[in-house]
């Protein structure tokens, strides 16, 4: 997959069949799409596109918003890769583009820069300065400029409104195995692992405390997770813990991870941790030594669920 950071860089001798949007967790909704995208380009010599943007739209529109992704940029790379594209354009969004009308969006950038030969899009799309436009604009212009527009149905656009509200809420609830069952695969956080209190090394549960640069990215309900890592090209298994750290009267919430049969260095490394499944709340123990306790029986309940 190439990727471009600008409508500007991209160039192609071949005809594009493209989707736009912000595709945020790329669950099994926008797997639908992408692949009819894929399919679509496969059929003759097209190369498929989409074209994303960042920052989020409503970063930039709403000055208060406070919105939560369910992938970084980054992240977002990482999976829309997996899935077989030709091309990926991120555009950076900002308030000028935002004034585009729609005949110069679908011109300047749909046909001048991408070479449009068909673009799918949901029938619900608005485009354009202050979103103006709708689908009807768009098979207007594409007669006009000569390229083919595909309605995704009713149904299919609701599903993907419908798994991206699951997903969020189900993540501020907990609840990962709903969360996983509608993103496809298993939601991850990606950080780097900083130095931390180093509370857990004295009572046998080394963590690596990972830091999440993104402040936009949602982070799960406070609790105590099973996890995976791939480290070397070898799958790690362990526990995280999100939250305040109660017992040792925590100020701040912290994301550690405390892997089983696994001593490395990682300080200063980027890391990505897969959240498999939730144990319980977190908790404040009268002591230490209590929630020592506590950590070998959820260590054992995390042996039990991955049947080790």
């Amino acid at each position: 997959m190439k990727i471009f950071h600008s409508i500007n860089d991209f160039s192609s001798t071949k005809k594009t069949i493209i989707t736009l949007g912000t595709f945020d967790g790329v669950h099994i909704g926008h797997k639908k799409i992408l692949d009819k995208v894929i399919q679509n380009a496969a059929t003759k010599d097209y190369e498929s596109l989409v074209l994303t943007f960042y920052p989020h739209p409503r970063m930039v529109l709403q000055s208060d918003s406070d919105i939560k992704l369910l992938n970084t940029i980054d992240e977002k790379i990482e999976l829309l890769e997996k899935i077989g594209l030709d091309n990926l354009v991120i555009h950076p969004f900002n308030e000028a583009f935002s004034r585009l009308t729609s005949e110069e969006f679908v011109k300047n950038i749909l046909v001048d820069r991408l070479n449009i030969h068909k673009i799918i899009i949901g029938y619900d799309h608005r485009f354009g300065r202050n979103r103006t436009a709708n689908i009807d604009d768009l098979i207007t212009f594409g007669q006009q400029y000569d390229f083919k527009v595909e309605q995704i149905s009713v149904q299919e656009i609701n599903e993907i409104s419908v798994s991206s509200t699951k997903i969020r809420n189900a993540l501020l609830e907990g609840n990962m195995t709903l969360a996983n069952d509608y993103l496809g695969y298993n939601y991850f956080l990606t950080g780097t692992v900083v130095i931390g209190k180093q509370l857990g090394r004295t009572i046998g549960f080394p963590t690596a405390n990972v830091q999440i640069e993104e402040n936009y990215k949602l982070i799960p309900l406070n609790g105590v997770y099973i996890v995976k890592s791939i480290f070397d090209q070898k799958t790690i298994f362990g526990m995280m813990n999100i939250g305040f750290n109660p017992t040792v009267l925590g100020k701040e919430r912290s994301i550690e991870v405390h892997y089983f049969d696994f001593d490395a260095n990682l300080y200063d490394q980027k890391i990505s941790v897969s959240v498999l499944h939730r144990i319980r709340s977190e908790q404040k123990f009268p002591s230490v030594d209590l929630l020592k306790e506590q950590l070998e029986k959820d260590k054992n309940a995390a042996l039990r669920f991955l049947n080790f």
